[in-house]
């Protein structure tokens, strides 16, 4: 009668699957760090280090045309937060260019993008199809975007004043100016936050729509009772990056308006990118961005603290 089989490591000259148990559980405590270490190394790569430096560049008198790079402390940020200085005066004149279309855009392209979900989330013969077209044109580089609009709005030869009958200067004039950079840039990059809307609304259980209308809650009730709850964390997510997106809108101000007219449609990405990379003052332009980034966090602060759920807290 044949005893229990073998096992592999009573096999002679066979070697413990997993060696020593101090082997094996130092094995285990570092895989966790073993598959992150990729991420961890690009992410310091392209994320810690040019963050570090940038604030190192900030911290000098940086002309990349020059060698001498004299450190100056925080005279940078001081300069920008002189009213009597230049460039202070140009740069918050840039973050209250960037107040005002990220103030204007955001609700835009918070309530329009949610209607059409709720469109969209019906059942109806071809929705896939009008799907597809309300996404369409965000797959469009921004430099395409741009270049089109800027001959469309063209207040001499372009097609919209041509058509409309009009005699404005979309490009030229405020508000005007405001008007087609708020409209081409939601009519640019509402497909996105519709397609999200669309998945968040999908993922909400059918059941309580139902439950609310055997209670017999009208359409605006299921609306606010049950789909504006279900919507709070995807809410929270299209709400906090159409603000950061808003806040760098660079492109289309570029492009569409070259900052007319006077620089007041110039964004303070706009401006950064110009003090750097156009006046080599990498110093300033560094300084500027780090001072931008410090509205954006408390921006976002203020968007966690509104959706927190106090019920929670």
């Amino acid at each position: 009668m044949s005893g229990p089989p073998a096992r592999v490591e009573d096999l002679p000259g066979a070697a413990s699957p997993g060696g020593s148990p101090r082997t094996a559980g130092r094995m285990r405590s570092w895989t966790p760090y073993a598959f992150c270490a990729p991420y961890l190394v690009l992410f310091a790569v392209f994320m810690i280090l040019p963050i570090g430096f940038g604030f190192w560049t900030s911290l000098h008198e940086w002309d990349i045309n020059l060698p001498a790079k004299p450190f100056v402390g925080l005279e940078n940020y001081t300069d920008l937060f002189d009213p009597a200085s230049v460039d202070g005066s140009r740069f918050w004149s840039a973050m209250r260019a960037t107040g005002i279309f990220t103030v204007f855009s955001v609700p835009l392209l918070i309530v329009l993008p949610l209607l059409v979900a709720l469109l969209m989330n019906g059942r109806f013969a071809g929705r896939n199809l009008y799907r597809a077209v309300y996404f369409a044109p965000y797959v469009l580089g921004v430099v395409v975007v741009g270049v089109v609009w800027q001959f469309l709005l063209d207040g001499n030869i372009g097609l919209v004043n041509h058509y409309l009958g009009l005699d404005v200067q979309w490009t030229t004039a405020v508000p005007p100016a405001w008007i087609a950079l708020v409209g081409v840039t939601v009519w640019w990059t509402l497909g996105l936050n519709a397609v999200i809307f669309l998945a968040g609304l999908q993922d909400i259980p059918r059941e309580l729509h139902e439950a609310a209308m055997v209670d017999g809650a009208s359409a605006w009730d299921r609306f606010r009772a049950v789909t504006l709850p279900g919507l709070r964390p995807v809410m929270l997510f299209v709400v906090n990056t159409t603000i950061l997106a808003s806040a760098n809108m660079f492109g289309q101000s570029y492009l569409i308006t070259r900052g007319a007219p006077a620089d007041q449609t110039k964004t303070a990405i706009y401006l950064i990118a110009e003090t750097g990379l156009r006046q080599f003052d990498m110093g300033t332009a560094s300084a500027m961005s780090f001072i931008l980034a410090a509205f954006l966090m408390v921006a976002s602060g203020l968007v966690f603290g509104a959706f927190r759920d106090r019920r929670k807290a």
